[in-house]
Parts: structure tokens; sequence; C-alpha cells
């Protein structure tokens, strides 16, 4: 595996005319251990490999490539991908690597502070919604009364029920969502 990661990133740095000094410099890698990584003799540790990714334009998960057999169940934590920006404050990631292919749409999203009580509107749309809350205090108003989750918090609603959320706190939040019916599945 060591020469497969190598090989790509040595691909990836050549085709944008890279040179070793140049990559070493935006990563702060040395160029004796990234010139060690391109020829498969040395490992690299997920941040490493990340940073590289980055200096390199992409994915971290594109030096690793799917799994034998076209296996698409696993994303590990470096490769879940940025599916919306919303607001400027709303920051979405997919949990899974096939979100059209699904009945249930998993997300990541983290609500970044500056919520105002003025601003946020209650709304309703079809199917079934799950919150789980991983960091901070997330203010849940559902069917016209407010509630306020705290980390390890859930709630599991009818998505047809008014209902919103909002950070009026000064920390990140970072909430795990499950909603059907996945709008974003293929029609069949």
């Amino acid at each position: 595996m060591n020469i497969d990661v190598g090989s790509s990133i040595k691909r990836v740095r050549a085709s944008k005319k890279m040179t070793l000094k140049e990559l070493s410099e935006k990563t702060s890698l040395s160029t004796g251990f990234l010139s060690q990584l391109e020829r498969g003799l040395t490992s690299v540790a997920v941040d490493s490999l990340a940073k590289i990714a980055k200096a390199l334009g992409v994915e971290a998960g594109y030096f690793i490539g799917t799994p034998a057999g076209g296996d698409d169940i696993v994303v590990k934590s470096y490769e879940k991908k940025l599916f919306q920006v919303e607001g400027g404050r709303f920051i979405h990631y997919h949990l899974t690597n096939s979100p059209s292919k699904r009945n249930m749409i998993p997300k990541l999203i983290e609500i970044l502070p500056g919520d105002s009580r003025e601003h946020v509107k209650e709304y309703q749309h079809e199917g079934e919604e799950f919150i789980y809350v991983l960091e901070g205090i997330l203010t849940l108003y559902l069917k016209n009364r407010e509630y306020q989750l705290y980390p390890g918090d859930s709630a599991h609603f009818d998505s047809g029920d008014i209902h919103n959320w909002a950070n009026y706190t000064s920390m990140t939040v970072k909430i795990i969502t499950v909603n059907t019916p996945n709008f974003l599945r293929e029609k069949e």
C-alpha cells in the first residue's frame, strides 16, 4: 500500500509541476521523508497525508482509493466530504460515500456561533429527522417549544412538525443528523 500511496502523491505533484522542495515547504514535511514516501519506502500518518492532500488540492482519500471490490461502506474520518456551506454558518459533511443511493442521509453539521432569535424561522418538510449533539449546546425549536440539547442528547421527530435549530452560544455546535427521505436519492 505504501507504494500505491507514494506513487499517487508523486503523480499528482508532477501533474501540478511542483517540486519536492515546494511540497516540503507547503507541508512542513522534510524533502527526505517525502522522497521516501513517493518511493514506497516509508508509511505516512493520517495527519501528514491530510497536509499533503491539502497542499496538492485533493482529498486525502484520493491517495488511498476505494478498497478492493469497490466497497463504499466505510467513511474514514479524513475522507468525509464537504457537502454544503449554508449561509456561511452551517457546514454540512456527508457521512456516507454514496448519498444518492441510500434511503436516509446522515450528515455531520457544524453550526458556527452567531444566531439571533429574530432570524430563526421554523419550517417543516416531509420525512423524519434524528439529531445527536456531539459538541456545544443546540437550541431546538419543535412544535412551538424550545429545547436545550447538550452533548450526548438526541431528538427524533416527524419533520412535518414545525421545527428548526440554532446556536446562541459563542462556540461551534457539532451535531449528527439523519434524515429520511433522502432528497439526494437517484430516481430509479
